[in-house]
């Protein structure tokens, strides 16, 4: 078994996300798609404080684009630019390539008798919701759930015993006949979802193919092992929350096949695999902000082993007990962590508010408060904000305020 350094696998876990890469000098729809073969998903979250999640990504890899372009991707389909991306539970909630949907049909049987407690529990009281959803959806095409309420001339409140996601019992089962394939997401529309029978939101080939979950598990870990470039077993089933005893057959496969190449890696306290064909750069250079759930960093272990950085969302957290705040963005700069910064969009004022901002230990802070007021600029244009705001919170804010102050687009 070969030996390879950590500052090794860095490289190679960030040369596989696309951050070896040159930036294209222009972007357009196949741009875009070419990020989804590096990422293979992209995650989706409700939370638009800067930019909804799945956008975010894309710009962290090509810099500025059409947001649109993954709106259509995903969300429209004609003869001349078919549909590309389906939605479903890969890495909780995501955008996938349209010929992986197949891969999850496992998962969609384990849902059959309720994704969660409160699936069931719905289905229980209510057994022909199911087929009057359908019909409505069959009838009238992509529909929310509200608007299936109303085709149902149904009245059903919502409970108001918990806080959060109270769903009406229409939209649950909406929900569970997302989670076991027979809806999908024709469309979205201020981010709500437009239910659409699968049959007709992907290509008859795709909704009629059958795959075992064996394989249907190699190929999610495979797809992984793509994704990542190096990682442990642990990483490897994150991605697509697989199971243990699902992977580690997979994994055992792969190798025999050559797919996969077990090496240690320094300060790994566990085997890592590396993927056959995966690209280690001698060194990685250029500057991007990472939301909280970009696919480099979604899985916190990894995040922390490779990058020494220990990140949390904070979101849930109360406000005083918020360590760097409630939106934060990793910083990346040549190939390592070395900054956060807590960010919001004020769209109606059209600002980029920057509360706080922190650099990790040891770091040359100028030159990092450089090239990150640098990227705060392109994210503003690309958000079309006119001016970014700097707060006192954090070791980095002061210096940040300074530098982005002289342009005369910026107040602290």
């Amino acid at each position: 078994m070969r030996t390879m350094t950590a500052a090794a696998a860095r490289r190679t876990a960030l040369a596989a996300q696309g951050f070896a890469a040159p930036r294209p000098a222009s972007t357009d729809r196949r741009t875009v798609l070419r990020v989804l073969e590096k990422t293979q998903v992209l995650q989706l979250d409700s939370v638009s404080a800067v930019v909804r999640a799945h956008y975010a990504p894309v710009f962290s890899r090509i810099g500025p684009y059409d947001r649109a372009l993954v709106d259509e991707a995903a969300w429209s389909h004609s003869a001349r630019r078919p549909r590309r991306l389906v939605e479903y539970w890969a890495h909780e909630a995501a955008m996938l390539p349209v010929e992986d949907w197949p891969l999850l049909r496992w998962r969609m049987e384990q849902y059959r008798n309720g994704r969660w407690g409160g699936a069931r529990e719905v289905l229980a009281r209510n057994p022909s919701l199911p087929e009057d959803v359908l019909a409505v959806v069959r009838e009238f095409g992509a529909c929310t759930a509200g608007e299936v309420e109303k085709h149902l001339e149904l009245d059903r409140p919502r409970s108001k015993d918990h806080w959060g996601w109270n769903y009406s019992d229409t939209k649950v089962v909406c929900e569970q006949l997302f989670a076991i394939g027979e809806l999908s997401v024709g469309k979205r529309v201020g981010f709500q979802r437009h239910y659409e029978l699968t049959e007709r939101v992907l290509p008859p080939q795709v909704h009629s193919r059958l795959i075992e979950e064996p394989e249907a598990v190699r190929e999610l870990v495979r797809r992984s092992a793509t994704a990542l470039g190096i990682g442990t077993e642990p990483d490897l089933r994150d991605y697509y929350r697989l199971h243990r005893r699902q992977t580690e057959p997979a994994i055992a496969e792969l190798l025999d096949s050559g797919e996969l190449e077990e090496v240690r890696v320094d300060g790994w306290d566990r085997p890592a695999y590396l993927r056959g064909g995966a690209r280690v750069p001698r060194q990685i250079t250029g500057a991007a902000l990472l939301c909280p759930f970009d696919p480099l960093i979604f899985f916190r272990p990894r995040t922390e082993r490779i990058f020494d950085f220990h990140y949390r969302i904070e979101i849930y957290t109360p406000e005083h007990k918020r360590v760097h705040g409630y939106y934060v963005f990793a910083f990346l700069l040549d190939g390592e962590l070395v900054a956060r910064v807590d960010l919001r969009a004020e769209r109606a004022s059209g600002r980029l508010l920057v509360p706080g901002a922190f650099a990790e230990p040891d770091r040359d802070t100028p030159r990092v408060a450089a090239e990150l007021a640098r990227s705060l600029r392109e994210m503003a244009e690309w958000l079309e904000l006119d001016t970014i705001e700097v707060g006192e919170r954090g070791d980095l804010a002061a210096l940040l305020a300074a530098v982005l102050t002289p342009v005369g687009r910026t107040r602290s």
